[in-house]
């Protein structure tokens, strides 16, 4: 079997996917990302090399040099990123130098693109962790009242637009009004920031209107559950089916002991 080619970026995402890979006996040909991804990624993996944001060559050889022509993309680059000194190759380079814009899914579907053309395709973000994608329904004990239907409704709804921009895919909302609205600091900054305005607020996650499998797939997980309590929220309402849930077992235990109500919903 032909190895897995993996972009590790931060947080436990690759880590599953490695696990999952090799669990099902196909080895891995990780790429991390030096300042992103978690070194216990290693033991997990054939092999780890590392590499700077930007170093799109580089890559590409590596992997080209272990046979590999499937890839997979798993794991966050902070967005922020984007504004520090990067080491950009020159592939990277002439690959921005021709995007319309710097949005997340122009740049790396432009990647994508560029890997292909090296003989190297990327598979869906999912495709060893369908299992852990969010069922429709409420998933904790607290169910939600009316009025926070209501509310989950409307943030999903306006989730929906935010992230046909390929802005951001989380909205916070409380009485159908917006909190916040999720940009370049990513969904945890956004669910604290609605935390300084108000309490008991509903936070409403979903994937792009047509989300790109390959990349940027919403995940939920304890980090987010941090978040969500720091801020106190009372409902997070994430698009069912489409959004990846770690650690489920440990968030839905803290999620009821706070009386938190989570829920997967249908957004479109």
């Amino acid at each position: 079997m032909k190895p897995l080619g993996l972009i590790a970026g931060n947080g436990q995402f690759p880590l599953l996917v490695a696990r999952e890979a090799g669990r099902r006996g196909r080895p891995v040909v990780a790429v991390g990302i030096e300042e992103e991804t978690d070194p216990a990624l290693a033991p997990l993996v054939k092999t780890l090399a590392w590499v700077g944001l930007g170093q799109i060559k580089k890559t590409i050889k590596i992997f080209q040099d272990a046979g590999v022509d499937e890839a997979v993309m798993a794991g966050q680059v902070k967005h922020t990123q984007m504004f520090r000194r990067l080491r950009l190759d020159a592939t990277a380079v002439k690959i921005l130098a021709f995007l319309p814009d710097r949005k997340t899914d122009t740049i790396l579907g432009a990647v994508a693109v560029e890997f292909l053309k090296h003989g190297i395709r990327f598979l869906p973000s999912t495709t060893y962790l369908a299992d852990l994608l969010v069922p429709e329904g409420v998933l904790t004990r607290a169910k939600p009242s009316s009025d926070q239907k209501k509310d989950a409704a409307f943030g999903l709804k306006t989730a929906k637009v935010l992230a046909g921009e390929d802005l951001g895919q989380t909205v916070c909302v409380k009485d159908r009004a917006v909190l916040a609205v999720e940009a370049i600091e990513g969904t945890d900054a956004c669910i604290r920031r609605a935390g300084e305005f108000a309490a008991g607020f509903t936070v409403a996650k979903v994937a792009k209107p047509r989300q790109d499998a390959r990349f940027d797939v919403p995940v939920i997980g304890l980090r987010t559950l941090a978040s969500l309590m720091a801020a106190r929220a009372a409902v997070l309402a994430v698009e069912a089916g489409k959004t990846l849930f770690f650690d489920r077992e440990e968030f839905l235990k803290g999620a009821n002991a706070a009386g938190l109500v989570v829920a997967g919903m249908k957004a479109d």
